[in-house]
This record gives C-alpha cells, structure tokens and sequence, in this order.
C-alpha cells in the first residue's frame, strides 16, 4: 500500500508539473463583473470559450483553468502567459486582468474587558434574532471537534442560508452542526503558485479541517459557545466565550500553513455573498504597500459584499511601521490591535537574589539554577561573536553552551524567536533570555523554558553578567497578571497609517484586543506552541483583533437586523474610546507614547456603546462610486471595480464630503468646508450639541451648532469649517468632533495635513 501511495504521489506532482509548471505561466484573476447569465454552469461554460480563445482549445482551457467566479460575479482564474493575459484583457467582456498574489494571515479576558455581558439590549433579544446572523470566516479551516464550536441550545439553521458543508480529509458532513452551519476549502490557486500541498513537509487536511490552528481561534474568537475552566497550561485560565455565543459559523478554508492565495479568497468571497452571509471576517490581508482598491482580490470583493448588504471586517496587519495599514478600503472596516488589561510575567530569578521582569508563555518548570552564558560569549569554531550573539543555526558552540541559560539579541524585528530557543536546544542549552524591547509584551512559546525581557532588564542582567565570575539564573513558569494598566495600548505590531492609498480616509478604523488572546486550537498545530499539543492557544495579532469586532458588527446585526454596513461601521467607530483604564490617553507600545488615529482609527471598541450609537454616518455604494470619482478615478478603474461602466458627475463631489465617520483632509491649502449626514436612532425628541477639540493651528466651527430630532430615522445634514492660521510642515495634526445630547456621545476623529493658510 505504501508503494502504490508513493506512485499516487508521484503521478500527482507530474501531472501538477505538466498542467501549471510552465517557467513562463503565472497565475492571472479574470474579472468579468456583474453577469447576467442564468446559472454557474452558463458561466463557466461562457468563461471556458473566451479562455479557449487564446488557448487554442477548449481543453487548453479546462486545463490552464482553476477557479471559476460565477455567483455573486462573474470571472476566472487560470495559469497563463503574460501574453494570453494582456490578449483576455483586450476583449470586451473582459473587466480587468490581474495577478494573484498572497495574502500572509495578519478569550478568556478579552471580553470581560470589553465588558460584552453588559449588553443588556442584546441579552434581552429573542434566542432566534442573536443566533440568526451569520458569519462567514475566511481563514485556515476549524477543528470542528474543539467544544468551542458545540451547538447546545442553537435552533435549526436560519432558512436564509444557501451554503453546504463540503466533506473531504478527515471532514465529514457529521462535522457540521448547528453552529458551524457551513463549511468550504479552496486551494487550486494556492497549489497552482506553490506547487502541491504535499510538498510542505507539514501536516494538512484537503478539507476544511484546520492544520494551522489560525482559522479555529478566529472562529471561535467570533462565535465560540461559552466554555468554563479554560487555559493554556493554567495560563489566561477563566470562560472560554465568543462574543456572539449564539451567532452561527460558515467556514471558508481559503489559507494553509499562514497563506493565502488572492484567488482563493475571491472564490470564498463568491461563495460567501451567494450563501447569504450577514458578516464577512478576514483576518488576512496583502504585503504592504496595499495594490490600488481596481486591482486587489479583497477590495473587488469586499465591494461586491458591501452592494449585497454584508459588512466585511478586516485586520490592518502587523508590520508597526507608518503607512503599512492594509485592507484600507473605505468599505471595509479596519481593525487594529490592542491590549487588554492582563499580562503574563515569565520573571528571572539571578542568583545574586533580583528578580527580573519577563514576558512569555512557559508552562515549563526549571528546578535548580543554571550557569549563564552570552551567545556573543558562545560563537562556534570560526564563528563571528556578532553572529552568535543572535543564536542562529550551528552559530553556538555546544561545549559552552551545554546545560546553561543562553542570553540572545534580536538582528532585525522580524527574527523567528521561536526557532532561537530551537538552535539553543540543539546545542544542548536548557534556557534562553531573549533581549527583546521590540516585541517583549507578545506570549512566544519556546521549546524550552524562555522568556523577553527589555532593554531596562537588559541593563541589570548584563552587569550582574559582568561582575559575577559564575553567573546563574533560573527561569520561572509564567504567571497570569489581571487588572493590569494602563490598558488598552496599541500593540507594537499593529499596522499604522495614514491610508497609502487615498490619505482622506483615516485608517486603520477601529482597535480591539489582539495581543495574548485565548481561543481554540488545532491540536495539530504544534509549531508556534513549543512543540506541545493544545486545544486552546494564546496567540497575538491583528488577526486576533479582527474577530472581535466581527462579533461585535454581529451582535448589532442582531438588534438592528436592517441596518446597513456602514451603519454598523459608524456606530462601531464613533462610540469608540480613545482613554484607557486609567482615565488617561490610549498609548503606544513599547514606550506607551501617546497614540493618534493613524494607529487606532476612532479609538478601541466599545460594544456596550455601539449598540446604541444615537447617531449614525450612513453611505451606500453610489456614495463610494462617488467618492472614488472625486479621487480621480477614470471610468476604466471604476468598471474594474464595479463591473459595470460609470461615467463621473462632472465636476464630481468632493472627496472630503463622503459621508464616512471619521474626518480627514491629507492636502489642506487655505480654508475648507466639508459637510457630514447623521441619522437618529433614538426614542422622543432631542438635541445634539457640536462639541471640538481643535487641532493644532487650525480653527474648527461648525454649523448648526445644534441639531434637533424629533423622530427616529430623521437625517440632518452639518458644515464643518476648517481656517488654519499655520503649516503643520507635512505631518498631520489630530483633533475630534462629538456630538451629544447628554446621554449618547458620538465622536469622529479629525485628521489634517495642513499645506498652506
């Protein structure tokens, strides 16, 4: 049996060869828009024709073709020639031709902090209305046997939703239930840009089970039932919960081993909008700097989501820097990551009796002290002390290092710190201190007992190092802090603004909890767990903050099952806070700086609030055609996009008049007046009152003053006039608008790059 595999095999990877391993092919996304065709077999039938047309033959085409988008719009994607794909992009069906690339995936404690049971609105809503709503994750599977994902008290799965539960390796119908109601995989694209999944050496299911462990987390972050007693290794232990409980589940596996190929995903947005998913949820996104909103996968079919009424939340990404944000659409809802009020302190014990200050994740027990040792201090034969220092592979020298606690550096922030605590071990050390002020707040496991410290702790170790002639430390099990301030901080990770792609849309949006959150695992995915299988895992991301407010979009769907996106959008962004729990300013790790809206958008979320904003900011698609016009979009771009041919009000509407919550102007030259459209949603008459906090060296007023409602639904419009009486030298200067009746507080942050008076 094993001989007849390994010829499967075999056969697999040549037939893999002879179909996609062409050195001059690459893989290219046709769009095609909005069809009006009868069916998906019409569609695909249509699309084999036009791609035989430069193939040569309709089975060329079969061939050369992976996905075929046929449901919520119609396109392809196929392995081709940079020549085929330029021939396709000249037809008159043809929208646009791009290729596909990959997209890297961007609790217990969480939702106590966000304090969800406190939703008394929501608590109160008939069972049927909370477990209605939706969510489609797209991500790297679930491990449907995780409690999490029980569906006990659940009724039948809502009528609306047309999706199926796709079996296949160790997935059966039966892994379905009344909580993950749906579930998909899509690899072809991934496999025609990576070659077959059998070559990763790594453990994977074809199926929609979950191999990475990423997929389960987010979905479980979302939706996951309430489960008591919960931890990793008695670490974060408490209520493993959802926040919205009773929400129901469809899983679309587009991603494996952390990739994801934009093919894939655009075929799992397809899917998703035709099965009738309320929520859309992607923790993933693009490398920066982000494609333009006409050639990117997600913002093509994030917009087609939007038109069908499905809000579409996003993580921003982890690459820290200014103007790295993706996923900055402004019909896609942002989301940064933050703190929660909870740390996890791996101390050294020295033997001179301090004790320092770590960060990590360790379960492991270390029973006695062990000699220190310095990488730089431990470089192989023939080894730099500067490559050392870094513990990288076969740089350390195993007769110093032997059964001693290893102190190493960082190189750059992107080092693998995981695989350092590996190289330690395989030189035969028992411990690693990884000198860390970048990352030392983010929970690594390591195969042995390790832990982050900053560059404070870094100081007192090396002097203890220096003046001890047999220096010794022992490395603690971690302990689980609560109650910890200030919190929220942005976490250091999280991707930063301004907006790369149009300035005037402040992004990312919003922040919610993504640093160190418990959620569910696949107990097959061991890497980034020290090599120790779990069922619940403490992870850090963009990708963790993303879900959260998922949840949170859900669970305001349930109560105003009739709201648009971007009222949800709004009232997620404009109930936000911007003050942590000491009252003062959210800050900025590492150093707690004060942060601005280009690191947490409108501030960190605030369900409590947002479920009854008072006022929201609503646009439809007509309003973004509209603002893209106004950004010099050509009538080209905007079929790219739409799928359909659009010609611009000449002159268009300004690009700062999109009725979107937050406020920015990237090139102010002199005075400007901008106008907004709230919608009030409350009971009786009231009036709201323009509260500002002016940016720097510019004036803000505002007219009316005073805006008063007399019934729920009633739309009023305001000028904002903004006169700057100085050059703020290209960098933005930051302020608010808020109004408020006294009882509700809705607040958009106010961005402006001042160029002239």
């Amino acid at each position: 049996m094993k001989r007849v595999a390994q010829v499967i095999t075999l056969l697999f990877f040549i037939n893999f060869a002879l179909v996609h391993g062409a050195t001059n092919t690459k893989h290219y996304i046709v769009y095609m828009g909005k069809h009006s065709l009868p069916n998906s077999e019409f569609v695909t039938t249509a699309n084999c024709y036009l791609l035989a047309s430069v193939t040569g033959s309709l089975h060329g085409a079969q061939k050369v073709a992976l996905h075929h988008y046929t449901k919520s719009f119609r396109g392809f994607s196929a392995m081709l020639t940079p020549q085929q794909a330029q021939q396709l992009a000249e037809k008159d069906a043809v929208v646009s031709v791009f290729e596909s690339r990959m997209n890297p995936v961007h609790t217990t404690r969480s939702w106590d902090f966000l304090d969800i049971d406190s939703i008394n609105q929501y608590n109160q809503l008939p069972m049927n209305l909370k477990s209605d709503v939706v969510i489609g994750v797209i991500d790297s599977g679930v491990w449907p046997e995780s409690e999490s994902f029980n569906d006990n008290g659940l009724g039948p799965v809502p009528e609306k939703f047309k999706g199926e539960c796709v079996p296949g390796d160790n997935f059966t119908l039966t892994n379905c239930n009344r909580k993950i109601i749906g579930a998909r995989f899509y690899l072809k694209a991934f496999e025609a840009e990576n070659g077959p999944l059998e070559s990763s050496n790594s453990i994977f299911f074809r199926s929609p089970r979950d191999s990475d462990g990423h997929g389960t987390h987010t979905a479980s972050t979302i939706a996951g039932h309430m489960i008591g007693n919960v931890s990793l290794f008695g670490m974060a232990r408490g209520i493993a919960r959802g926040g919205a409980p009773n929400a129901r589940l469809a899983i679309y596996k587009a991603c494996w081993f952390n990739l994801c190929s934009d093919a894939d995903i655009l075929s799992a947005m397809d899917d998703a909008i035709n099965d009738g998913v309320d929520i859309l949820s992607l923790s993933l996104g693009p490398v920066p700097p982000e494609p333009s909103y006409f050639e990117n996968a997600i913002s093509v079919g994030a917009f087609h989501a939007f038109q069908e009424g499905i809000l579409i939340s996003a993580s921003a990404g982890n690459s820290a820097f200014p103007k790295t944000a993706t996923n900055v659409a402004p019909w896609i809802l942002t989301v940064a990551a933050s703190s929660v009020d909870r740390q996890f302190n791996t101390n050294i014990y020295l033997g001179n009796s301090k004790i320092l200050k770590g960060f990590s994740l360790n379960p492991l027990q270390m029973g006695t002290f062990y000699g220190l040792i310095a990488g730089s201090a431990a470089a192989a034969p023939g080894v730099p002390a500067a490559n050392a220092s870094i513990c990288k592979n076969n740089t350390l020298d195993p007769t110093l290092v032997k059964g001693k606690i290893v102190v190493c550096t960082l190189e750059e922030v992107t080092d693998d710190r995981r695989q350092k605590a590996i190289f330690v071990r395989q030189g035969g050390g028992v411990g690693m201190i990884l000198i860390d002020p970048f990352a030392k707040d983010v929970g690594f496991q390591f195969v042995i007992p390790g832990t982050l410290i900053g560059q404070e702790q870094a100081h007192e170790l090396q002097a203890y190092m220096t003046m001890e002639k047999n220096p010794v430390a022992r490395i603690y099990p971690t302990q689980t802090v609560l109650k910890t301030k200030p919190a929220p901080q942005v976490a250091v990770f999280s991707s930063r603004g301004p907006n790369i792609i149009t300035p005037d849309i402040i992004k990312p949006d919003v922040t919610g909890p993504g640093l160190n959150i418990l959620a569910a695992w696949s107990p097959v995915a061991t890497e980034v767990t020290g090599e120790r299988s779990v069922s619940y895992n403490i992870i850090s991301g963009t990708s963790m903050s993303c879900p959260h407010v998922s949840a949170v979009a859900a669970i305001i769907k349930s109560y105003r099952p009739s709201w648009s996106p971007a009222a949800i959008m709004s009232a997620i962004m404009t109930t936000a806070t911007v003050l942590d729990n000491n009252n003062q300013l959210i800050g900025r790790d590492p150093n707690g700086t004060e942060a601005t809206p280009f690191d947490y958008g409108s501030g960190h979320i605030n369900p409590l609030a947002a479920i009854n904003p008072g006022l929201i900011y609503d646009f439809d698609s007509h309003d973004i055609i509209n603002f893209l016009c106004s950004t010099g979009a050509s009538p080209a771009q905007l079929k790219n996009l739409t799928g359909e041919i659009i010609h611009c009000q000449n002159p268009p509407t300004s690009s700062h008049n999109f009725n979107y919550p937050s406020i920015g102007v990237s090139n102010m030259n002199g005075s400007l007046s901008i106008y907004r459209i709230v919608t009030y949603f409350g009971e009786g008459p009231t009036v709201y009152v323009a509260q500002i906090n002016h940016p720097t060296g510019v004036n803000v007023s505002v007219t009316p003053a005073k805006l008063k409602f007399t019934t729920t639904g009633e739309k009023m419009s305001f000028r904002i006039d903004f006169i700057p009486f100085e050059k703020t030298d290209g960098s933005f200067v930051f302020g608010d608008l808020t109004w408020s009746n006294g009882i509700h507080r809705v607040r958009s942050p106010l961005a402006l790059n001042v160029l002239s008076q």
